[in-house]
């Protein structure tokens, strides 16, 4: 009897074996028959059904403990028997481990060989069968009660066995349509060298599985780069305004939002740890028991601690470090001046104190005021208040790290009041997480799927050009996007007037595409209008027609002009380049051979071509990430503005994990190529609007001390 449980191998005829499990009456034959069908090969029906019917039959008498082998033996023989007539797929309506939980369940008894049996019998994948279908009742069925307990043992006796499973719900051919999808992606990802169990894990990431398979091509393959054609400069691509035509673009603004919904958008998930990089690096080299800090300073060339200490009392977190200091130390004005620096910085970053380089930048303290110290979310919301609201309501927007959800609330209920109160506008504060399933897979430096200890695949965060999601799920007309830690002291007035004037500009070219759209529909339209617009695309959008255009037939126009103007728009603030690091505006041109406007980072770069190397070393401006965003068409329905993104433009980056070198995969930046399909405005602004803290001794600087 052992023998006769044991499965034949399948290697050979390299079937993919499907089993169809859960408790009575939740559709395993139905869907295992719609399987067979669909994709033109045999199933597995329920040995247990003909032998019980027939025992019933022929004597009345119900299935019992005795019955268990026999049908275990049976369901083994008729699935061994159908496998070898299969076509590439084999679906079962019922396998040993179904055997297996019925006994343990109803006879709290399994025999021993069923129970290897059950644990060595491998599929490719397993369907549980949720219990959201009707209960159908016949004669060998049992109650319908107490389905919830029996789907519950059933699904934990996959996980304690470690069997690859994904659960269906649904009506039947809500069921069929989700599998079909599942069978076709584990079927790419077996020819792949995947598991199944990997195939489970993506699957429950929710990461879609033509992703991965992108992923693996770039890897392979690499990334093309960004073709440049040009720097953009004033008056070639960048719009220079007069300090009167902002204010002029700003009252625009203000007189036609009354019936528009703002928010302001800021992606503030990254943590403290670059900012703090440099004196984690002196923690960990300085050897304070046998040199001076200003020996360390000397032998490592390390001006920016110089800098860090030379102006640590002007820190906004000075006072409440040195505190601490005081209160651990009862002699700290006898010590020495190196050990008290080196205290300082310890505390700074102790995980034990302050641990300021593993906490989120948004709830650092970054500027001090006559009454208190306050952080970039403080400044945010004074800023939104200003220039992202109307009719006395406003909507800002944080995404965040699930686990700082806590420490942001905290600090917006202790000055949200406040704020409203000074500006009369009431604040709307909400967040959202980047999604797990826009994760992007590591690999090996040979392109290999890498794996951590206990064998299962590793993703990473895809960038902040994940957050083309979360930007996709607002309800907004306008959106203003700003980095967390690009925020100001005392000039938020200022600020505005150039943000106010972005939207001015966004709103005058977002009313005109509307009004050529809405003309496009009509049935009777003039070949004047065509022109008209073509111009216009020309002289506001730097957007040029194909030489071919001109030739087409006038329904080819049309459908091509509509195609162009309906996108989402931004208008990007370009400051004049400093020399900081970073992306700025250039003319490129696309695999199609399409020229454009777009922000592109030195990473895009082929910087192995001296050609495209100089152009990049001559941008005249730089992309500080502010913008403004229209993300509604001219119907007044939201964009998928995942339809609008070069997934051509992405990252491949070299990361360190537990000592072994990796790659990663970032997707197009949410500025760069997540927007490369939009309808793109870059216009100077003033070098006062752009002030990151990239290091804490940015927070030095005049535009964050008082």
């Amino acid at each position: 009897m052992e023998e006769n449980l044991r499965q034949l191998s399948n290697g050979a005829t390299k079937i993919i074996k499907i089993a169809l499990f859960g408790p009575e009456s939740t559709g395993k034959t139905t869907l295992a028959r719609q399987l067979a069908e669909y994709y033109k090969t045999d199933w597995v029906p329920e040995f247990a059904r003909d032998y019980l019917q027939e025992k019933w039959n022929s004597s009345q008498q119900i299935c019992t403990l005795d019955d268990m082998l026999p049908i275990a033996y049976g369901q083994t023989k008729l699935e061994n028997e159908r496998t070898l007539i299969a076509n590439k797929y084999l679906f079962c309506d019922t396998n040993l481990m179904v055997t297996k939980v019925f006994s343990e369940v109803y006879y709290n008894y399994c025999d021993a060989l069923i129970h290897q049996a059950a644990c060595e019998h491998e599929y490719d994948l397993f369907f549980l069968t949720d219990i959201d279908v009707p209960w159908e009742r016949d004669d060998l069925r049992d109650k319908a009660e107490g389905r919830k307990s029996i789907f519950t043992v059933f699904k934990q006796s996959l996980i304690d066995n470690n069997k690859p499973f994904i659960t269906l719900s649904g009506d039947k051919d809500l069921r069929l349509k989700k599998a079909v999808a599942i069978i076709d992606n584990l079927t790419k990802a077996r020819e792949l060298g995947f598991s199944s169990a990997d195939f489970v894990q993506i699957y429950n990431n929710e990461i879609p599985f033509e992703n991965i398979v992108e992923q693996l091509d770039f890897f392979k393959n690499g990334i093309p780069k960004t073709e440049l054609i040009e720097p953009a400069s004033i008056s070639n691509g960048i719009l220079k305004l007069s300090e009167k035509d902002f204010q002029e673009k700003a009252s625009f603004f203000d007189a036609n939002k009354s019936n528009l919904i703002l928010n302001k958008f800021v992606p503030a998930s990254g943590a403290a740890s670059r900012m703090f990089k440099f004196l984690t690096e002196f923690l960990n080299e300085f050897d304070v028991e046998n040199e001076s800090i200003n020996a360390y300073i000397n032998r490592k060339k390390a001006s920016k601690l110089s800098i860090f200490i030379v102006g640590m009392e002007k820190f906004p977190f000075f006072k409440v470090v040195d505190k601490q200091l005081r209160a651990e130390f009862t002699d700290f004005d006898t010590l020495d001046r190196s050990l008290k620096n080196y205290y300082f910085i310890k505390f700074l970053l102790s995980a034990d104190y302050f641990d300021f380089a593993n906490q989120p930048k948004g709830i650092l303290p970054f500027h001090k005021y006559k009454t208190h110290i306050a952080t970039p979310v403080e400044e945010h919301l004074r800023e939104c208040a200003h220039y992202s609201s109307a009719n006395n309501g406003s909507h800002l927007h944080f995404t965040i790290s699930e686990s700082h959800q806590k420490q942001f609330e905290d600090i917006v209920d202790s000055i949200k009041s406040k704020i409203e109160k000074e500006s009369d506008v009431t604040i709307n504060v909400n967040y959202s997480y980047q999604n797990k399933s826009t994760d992007t897979l590591a690999v090996t430096m040979k392109n290999k799927p890498f794996r951590d200890k206990n064998g299962q695949l590793v993703f990473r965060p895809g960038g902040h050009g994940a957050l083309i999601e979360n930007l996709n799920n607002l309800e907004a007309d306008i959106v203003f996007i700003k980095n967390i830690d690009n925020v100001i002291q005392n000039n938020v007035e200022k600020i505005s007037l150039y943000k106010k004037g972005l939207a001015g500009i966004l709103l005058a070219i977002q009313q005109q595409v509307f009004s050529y759209l809405n003309a496009l529909d009509v049935a009777s339209i003039e070949p004047d209008l065509i022109y008209e617009i073509i111009l216009f695309l020309k002289e506001k959008l730097n957007i040029t027609m194909k030489e071919t255009f001109h030739t087409d037939s006038l329904e080819n126009k049309i459908t091509e002009v509509k195609a162009i103007l309906n996108r989402p728009i931004r208008v990007c603030g370009m400051v004049k380049n400093e020399g900081e690091p970073g992306g700025g505006p250039f003319w490129v041109r696309n695999n199609q051979g399409t020229v454009s406007l777009q922000i592109v980072e030195s990473s895009q770069v082929d910087l192995a071509n001296e050609n495209q190397k100089i152009i990049l070393n001559a941008a005249t401006h730089f992309n500080p990430v502010d913008l403004v965003c229209g993300i509604k068409n001219y119907k007044k329905e939201k964009f998928d503005l995942t339809q609008f993104v070069d997934n051509n433009s992405g990252f491949i980056v070299a990361k360190n994990v537990t000592g072994k070198n990796i790659k990663g995969y970032e997707l197009p930046g949410l500025w760069n190529g997540a927007m490369a399909n939009w309808l793109t405005v870059f216009v100077q602004v003033p070098l006062i609007t752009f002030n990151p803290v990239k290091t804490v001794n940015d927070l030095l600087k005049p535009a964050h001390q008082s």
